[in-house]
Order: structure tokens, then sequence, then C-alpha cells
């Protein structure tokens, strides 16, 4: 076998495996498709076989890509799971086969793939949740479009619709984050060149998706988020290692104010998640239920999506505390100053005029009463975006 040269950070991550009993995991993110990160990752399993580490794929989307596939080489996979759908035989990664056969480290492409209804857990990530849990290290990778809260960043500045997401906290749980960096003019030169998509794709991938625009906007994103998480990666290296208290950055908790009414919600979670990975911060998603909104008072329609969402503000990472108390302001307020919040989050209001002098709503109460608090105002489009 060619000895490949070493990924970037192979050496750091071989002494990651030695250490704890829970899986180790390691990402890499792309700024979009054909950036080399299953070639990467297939290059660093050969270099940790030649460490005399017991690395195998688990499962690798290959996209027909010649030199992807060549990469395999020798590397065990462990044969993938078949499920049938629909009248036809479809496969997903097997973690059962995997953890039979317990390597060292599995490789895992595409995180934020939906697995075919009837796998034992819905969403790509989850399985490698569960490899970590069974002590297997795992190599996986993700283009940054697909994090949950820059779907509507990714929508408003591309005009594309993402629909399969990974949580924004599986980037923080992550013991390596490394980007793979490829300029916007030599990635259109892989698509022009045929690397990346057959030829009768070419000319629409580099019209529509792949323009100088969009790629240099994804690569932007890309930079940015693993420069965050190298943030958090130093912050707690330096907690672990008993620093003084003084020496670790330290910023207030961020709190999103929920509403009863599920249109933007989803929209103001994202704004709320990217704010508080930006300051690296924990943060709460608050909503109060007054006695009009109790559960026999509101239709089963409403009920659901309202659950949606807070199911949604947890993927992403946030801590979901439900209040039931007639003064909203006087709640969400209260909880703040009791959970050490300074900055709340909240979506401007949409009400008419004249409803907002009858009743003033409750941002305009929270800009005027919550004394010691920061009341952020986020202007959210005119778009339903409670819809999955």
């Amino acid at each position: 076998m060619t000895q490949p040269a070493d990924a970037p950070g192979t050496a750091d991550f071989y002494e990651l495996l030695r250490t704890h009993e829970r899986g180790k995991l390691k990402l890499y993110i792309g700024s979009a498709a054909g950036v080399g990160k299953t070639f990467r990752m297939l290059q660093e399993a050969h270099e940790l076989r030649h460490r005399e580490v017991d690395a195998v794929a688990g499962v690798i989307e290959t996209h027909g890509r010649a030199d992807t596939a060549a990469m395999v080489g020798d590397i065990e996979v462990v044969p993938l799971r078949k499920i049938e759908y629909r009248g036809i035989t479809l496969t997903e990664l097997d973690c059962d086969a995997i953890v039979a056969r317990r390597p060292a480290v599995v490789v895992v492409d595409e995180l934020a793939h939906t697995n075919v209804p009837g796998s034992p857990r819905q969403k790509r990530w989850q399985d490698v949740l569960f490899l970590l849990d069974e002590g297997i290290n795992v190599i996986s990778a993700v283009n940054v479009q697909h994090l949950e809260s820059l779907n509507d960043v990714i929508a408003r500045a591309l005009g594309v619709t993402v629909r399969e997401t990974i949580p924004d906290w599986i980037i923080g749980i992550a013991d390596q984050v490394v980007n793979l960096d490829l300029s916007a003019e030599d990635l259109r030169t892989r698509v022009t060149e045929g690397k990346i998509y057959p030829s009768e794709k070419i000319p629409t991938a580099l019209a529509n998706f792949f323009t100088a625009e969009n790629l240099t906007t994804l690569r932007e994103l890309a930079l940015r988020e693993v420069a965050s998480s190298v943030d958090r990666q130093r912050e707690a290296i330096v907690r672990r290692e008993g620093a003084p208290s003084e020496s670790v950055r330290t910023v207030d908790r961020i709190l999103v104010a929920m509403s009863s009414a599920p249109n933007k919600t989803r929209a103001l979670l994202r704004k709320a998640s990217r704010i508080a990975g930006r300051l690296n911060t924990d943060w709460y998603c608050v909503y109060v239920q007054t006695p009009a909104e109790s559960a026999t008072r509101i239709d089963a329609a409403l009920q659901r999506r309202l659950i949606d969402n807070l199911q949604m503000a947890q993927a992403m990472g946030a801590e979901t505390v439900t209040v039931k108390d007639a003064d909203v302001a006087g709640a969400i307020a209260r909880f703040a100053r009791e959970h050490k919040v300074t900055t709340i989050v909240v979506g401007q209001s949409v009400r008419a005029w004249w409803d907002r002098f009858r009743r003033p709503p409750v941002v305009e109460r929270l800009l005027h009463n919550a004394r010691g608090l920061d009341v952020l105002v986020v202007a959210l489009d005119d778009a339903d975006d409670s819809v999955p």
C-alpha cells in the first residue's frame, strides 16, 4: 500500500484514541460537495492502519468519483444493512455489525444523511452517537450548509432549502474539527473537469449552486464555524488544566423567548442558536404558558407545533423550559435573573398598531421593565417557517 501523507491532525487524533473509554469523534467540515472530505477520511484511515490502529469503513459515499473509490484500497468495509422499503432493497450503515466487529475507528460518511424508514435510528448522526456510546471512535464529514442553525441563512443567501440537517451541538461535542478549505475558483475547476458531477450535470451545477458567490459564502461560513470550534476546544483545555478563572473568556447566557404562535419560531431559534454559538455560551428556550394557552384551551394542531418547536430547540442545543404564568414578560425576566441570563432574544412584534396600543406586546414590556437585562429584538422575514 502506498503510504499517504498525514491527514490534518492525524497524529493528534491518534493520541486522543488512547485516552478515554467513550468513543472520540473527528469531523471534517467542507464548504460544498467535492472539496475532498471522503478522500481525506480514507487517507486518514490508511495512516491510522499504518500506526497499527484497527480502522475500518462503515459507509463510504464515492458518488461515482474514481479517485475516491480507488482510495478505499484495502480498507475493510463493514457490510451495510439491507432494508426493504416499498418493494425496493436499500442499504444503510449497520451499527450492530460494527459493534460486533469492534474496530478502534470507523469512517462514517455523510453525517447529515436521513436513514431509510425502518432503520433503528432516523438520522445517521444518531447512528454515530450510538457508536460513540459503544466506545468506538468515529471519523465523519459534513458540509456546512447542513447545520440546522444555518438553514435560514442558506435559504436567504443561496436560494436553496436544505432538507437534511444536523444539530449544531454535534459540532460542539466533536473532539477534533477540521475544515477542508478550497477556493471557489478551484472548486469550480473541479466541477468543470468532471471530478464532482457527470458531464450532463456540469452546466446546471455551475450556473446554480456552484457559482463563485455561493461558494465564497459557504467557504466563509465553514471557516467561521471551525474557528468557533477551535475557541471552544481551547477554553475547555484551559479549564481542564485548572487555569485561573480570569484567563478563560466568560460570556453571559442567552435566553430566547418562544411565542405560542408557531409562525417564525424556527427562524427565531436558528438566530438565537447562531448568537449563542458565536458567543460560545449556553442558551435557554423559554415558553411561558398563560391560562388562555393551557392544553385544554388550544387546538391539537397548535399544541403539536409548539411541541415540535421545543424539540427543535433541544436538538439545536438549548435547554427548554415551560413556565406557567399569566404575566409573560414578568416570568421571562424572573427566569433570566434566576439563571444568570443577561441577554434575552425575542422576535419583532407583528401585531397591528392599534392592538399594541390596547395591549402592549411582550417585547415592549421587556424593553421597559427588564432592568439589568439586554433585550435583543431580531427581525424575522414574512415567511411562515413553521412547516419543516
